[in-house]
């Protein structure tokens, strides 16, 4: 109902009726609960930037020999990049198995952008800065490339649309997971940083990666939750917790390098399989 104020001759709207439009949240403002496993994804990105701030980075500045707090900061660092993971693979399976809001595609995007293009940048910008053998300008590059890389692979990921199954690209999770392991493999540095940029090359390419879908979700839960231990075991210099970490690392970089490979000759057999087929069927 509308009430005329007999000094101004203005309408107005009752309290009340102000109240139930207000209490009327629209659409597009509703969290899911896939929306909040994504800004978990989002927030495990920022305490990876926060850890490798303060355990590695800050310390190196004051001058500390304390190479345990950089240790314990950097798996810290690196578990939760690796929950953020764990957060990115179940949003995904949440929003298909009930209801995504409307933006839950942009958020997906942007919590990928902190979890997995700004916190692994960031690690590859630190360890330029604190590792003996290594050049802070040059790793400075090499964030860079990493940061675009997940930049221009999230945007053709929104308007480009691929065969179902299969991602155009490594994977971004895949990739900042990658990208840490080649600077925890402590490698020399001109090595780590050409992996490092191969790896952000495999990012934007167009080499088909398969969808964690069933299971191989299960397959990568599994990797994820098995990396998380080998971390602890070298965070708190278990017996023998320094080569296990170093497989694991040299393990991620084989998978990133193989399945690809995998991608690549089924791709070949299928379309040999289409001529078969084709000719099969122009004969008489």
């Amino acid at each position: 109902m509308t009430v005329v104020d007999p000094e101004t001759q203005a309408g107005w709207v009752p309290e009340a009726v102000e109240d139930e439009a207000d209490e009327e949240m629209p659409l597009s403002l509703r969290l899911s609960i896939a929306d909040t496993l994504t800004l978990g994804n989002a927030t495990c990105g920022f305490m990876a930037v926060y850890f490798t701030t303060t355990g590695i980075l800050i310390p190196h500045l004051q001058g500390s020999n304390e190479s345990g707090m950089a240790r314990h900061s950097a798996a810290t660092a690196v578990i939760l990049m690796l929950c953020a993971a764990v957060f990115d693979l179940f949003d995904g399976l949440v929003a298909r198995k009930l209801r995504s809001s409307p933006m839950g595609a942009e958020l997906d995007n942007l919590s990928d952008l902190i979890s997995f293009g700004l916190a692994p940048a960031y690690f590859v910008l630190v360890y330029g800065m604190v590792a003996d053998d290594a050049h802070q300008r040059v790793a400075a590059v090499g964030a860079i490339v990493v940061l675009l890389a997940v930049v221009l692979r999230l945007a053709r990921f929104s308007c480009v649309t691929v065969k179902d199954g299969t991602f155009q690209g490594m994977p971004s999770p895949f990739g900042a997971l990658t990208v840490v392991s080649i600077v925890l493999l402590e490698l020399p540095f001109v090595a780590t940083l050409l992996a490092i940029i191969g790896t952000a090359w495999l990012m934007v390419s167009r080499v088909e990666y398969p969808k964690p879908r069933g299971p191989l979700a299960v397959a990568m839960l599994s990797w994820i939750v098995a990396a998380m231990g080998l971390l602890a075991a070298w965070a708190f210099e278990a017996p023998g917790g320094q080569l296990l970490l170093q497989t694991g690392c040299a393990l991620q970089l084989v998978l990133g390098a193989v399945i690809p490979l995998f991608a690549t000759a089924r791709r070949v057999n299928n379309f040999r399989g289409n001529r078969r087929e084709a000719r099969a069927a122009q004969l008489p």
